[in-house]
């Protein structure tokens, strides 16, 4: 562990660099440019809060206030966009940067954090939008706001340990990748997301409790609709996955290092 924590501090320069050129590139040829950061997140809040809080009158059961349901589903929306992102470009960095390995040698550990920082730079611009969203509206959710940060942790510790996993065993197993894109959305519909759980039927609300993402964007949610710091320990089962799937994609990295530029 301290020989591959030496070697991300010596190629600090190449992660961060890459990041930079990734987001570069993305606004080089628009006219706009980075203005469309600001553009992209405040125009989906804006439809989020017009469809569902105006249009379609969307409420929480036991949650009073105009943009309660709004804020609901952009909660749970930004914690599963990041979650997504950074499993499946992580699936799939070795094999989009095959090139990039044959010519260099660095260590391959450093391509999935490159995306963890890349996903993690665009969530924090679109989420401090939200932010002021929550502000303007007075809707923002005081100190409490502040345990976002565990359970951001969490999440990015989960999510970090299942993609480095997928990405070993999409390298010699194609169809992981397509598999995994798949699940990932029925993963979405089986996560509280865009319905509360407490519309569900009982046995519904059982299948659910084993889903680990329910528990995390649950506890985001709370956070911001209900004001109150989550029940702590509903996230034990996301915690201890993700000690495994990282210790298990650390595992596969070290042991199948060698073996990825020659299976590309």
């Amino acid at each position: 562990m301290k020989e591959l924590l030496l070697a991300i501090y010596r190629f600090r320069g190449f992660i961060f660099g890459a990041v930079k050129r990734d987001f570069q590139s993305r606004y080089k040829t628009s006219m706009l440019g980075g203005i469309w950061l600001v553009i992209q997140p405040l125009s989906m809040i804006v439809v989020y809060t017009v469809i569902f809080s105006t249009v379609m009158k969307a409420k929480l059961v036991g949650v009073n206030g105009t943009f309660a349901y709004s804020i609901y589903l952009c909660t749970g929306i930004l914690l599963w966009g990041l979650f997504s992102e950074v499993v499946s470009r992580s699936m799939s960095v070795l094999i989009d940067n095959a090139n990039l390995l044959k010519k260099l040698s660095f260590p391959r550990i450093c391509l999935p954090l490159i995306v963890v920082n890349i996903a993690l730079l665009n969530f924090i611009i679109i989420f401090a939008m939200f932010i002021l969203f929550l502000v303007f509206s007075g809707n923002f959710p005081g100190i409490v706001f502040f345990s976002i940060i565990p359970v951001l942790f969490i999440m990015l510790s989960f999510s970090i340990g299942l993609g480095m996993t997928l990405g070993i065993l999409n390298v010699f197993f194609r169809d992981v990748g397509q598999l995994m894109g798949i699940l990932l959305q029925f993963w979405f519909w089986f996560t509280p997301i865009v319905y509360p759980v407490s519309i569900l039927p009982v046995w519904a609300k059982e299948i659910i409790a084993y889903n680990p993402m329910a528990a995390v964007i649950g506890a985001g949610q709370s956070i911001m609709i209900n004001k109150t710091v989550p029940d702590w320990t509903t996230l034990v089962p996301a915690i201890i996955l993700s000690i495994v799937f990282l210790f298990v994609g650390l595992v596969l990295f070290r042991k199948h290092a060698s073996d990825i530029v020659d299976e590309l």
